[in-house]
């Protein structure tokens, strides 16, 4: 089956209110299932707050050369929201103010944002990480992207990206046929640069979610896994493999119901609730800022437009960190995707 935007289906699942209310009422197991902030509140971590802002997160817009089965942002071709000139620098100001860790690029494409190279060398003077979640396949497929990897070298990015599996098969299935072929193709040209080399410096990170309702394996195991075959197959190498949690929103949600699992899996993260994995979620110490300066908790929250719990500090250009700190972290049943097993994050397992 082909695979479009839910916008550009002018889908009932495209708006947030519809997507939150499924979660909460669409069958008589989701009315009955605990709620998140219920287990919060027996784990001792109601409400939620934050500890700091270590990773300032940006999508820059929902633009994308894919359209992948499982989006959660719902991004595609046919996606053009894309951050402002004016936003952009908002976010260098507010970067400027606080001691960040991270500041992580994440789209939709990132790359596809007619600012990326100004944005990134604007902010790579601060000596911060900075990481660019790419799906691969943008590098390899249209010329105007080719020289990437070079750019992503000089200003030593930590390039993170998405591979649903070792294999075709599944990798295909779940983001389009021909997928693996070019994210091979992609990984192989990140590595002649010297990215996921040992003693270059340059991080290559692999990012892994399941392609059916389950829960993803052992990270690890899972990593020891990729490496192995990678190397075997193709001559690969990468530093690091995260997993990641499939969170029942956007076309993953309209897969769960598709497919009749929406029931079982939701119960399935919360039979799996570990109260070790609800003290390190990223939205203690990430904030997200969408295309258009809105803030949020994470990205997630983003999708859901659950905006921070901050008036005066809503937008980019109001930004007040001290304000932000003094926030709790919005919560809903969707939150249950980041708290099961080993937990889940933009950086893989918590625990």
């Amino acid at each position: 089956m082909k695979v479009s935007s839910l916008k550009s289906r002018s889908h009932k699942l495209m708006d947030p209110a519809e997507q939150i209310s499924i979660l909460n009422t669409y069958s008589p197991v989701m009315c009955t299932l605990p709620r998140f902030g219920q287990l919060l509140e027996q784990s001792g971590l109601f409400p939620l707050k934050p500890s700091g802002i270590d990773i300032f997160q940006m999508n820059l817009g929902y633009m994308c050369n894919m359209t992948c089965r499982h989006c959660h942002v719902d991004a595609g071709p046919d996606r053009k929201e894309m951050m402002s000139r004016e936003n952009l620098e908002h976010c260098i100001h507010a970067i400027d103010q606080i001691d960040a860790k991270t500041v992580d690029l994440t789209g939709g494409a990132p790359e596809m944002h007619p600012d990326f190279r100004w944005f990134v060398s604007q902010i790579s003077k601060s000596g911060r990480e900075i990481i660019v979640r790419s799906n691969l396949t943008i590098l390899v497929t249209n010329p105007k992207y080719r020289s990437f990897p070079d750019f992503f070298k000089e200003h030593k990015l930590n390039v993170t990206c998405s591979l649903p599996f070792y294999n075709k098969f599944t990798t295909d299935k779940q983001r389009g046929v021909g997928t693996y072929d070019r994210s091979v193709e992609a990984l192989k040209v990140l590595n002649e640069k010297g990215f996921g080399i040992e003693g270059t410096g340059l991080k290559l990170n692999l990012v892994y979610n399941p392609a059916g309702a389950f829960l993803p394996a052992d990270q690890k195991a899972l990593e020891a896994d990729f490496k192995n075959n990678l190397r075997r197959k193709h001559g690969i190498e990468f530093n690091e493999l995260f997993t990641i949690t499939n969170l029942p929103i956007s076309r993953y949600l309209e897969y769960l119901l598709e497919s009749e699992n929406l029931d079982t899996y939701m119960q399935k993260l919360v039979e799996a609730y570990n109260p070790s994995a609800a003290a390190n979620v990223m939205c203690r110490n990430t904030l997200s800022i969408s295309w258009d300066g809105k803030l949020y908790d994470c990205d997630f929250n983003q999708m859901l437009e659950i905006p921070v719990d901050a008036a005066d500090s809503a937008h980019i250009r109001d930004f007040n960190p001290e304000l932000l700190m003094k926030r709790s972290v919005r919560i809903n049943q969707h939150c249950f995707g980041c708290t099961a097993g080993a937990g889940s994050s933009c950086g893989g397992a918590t625990t």
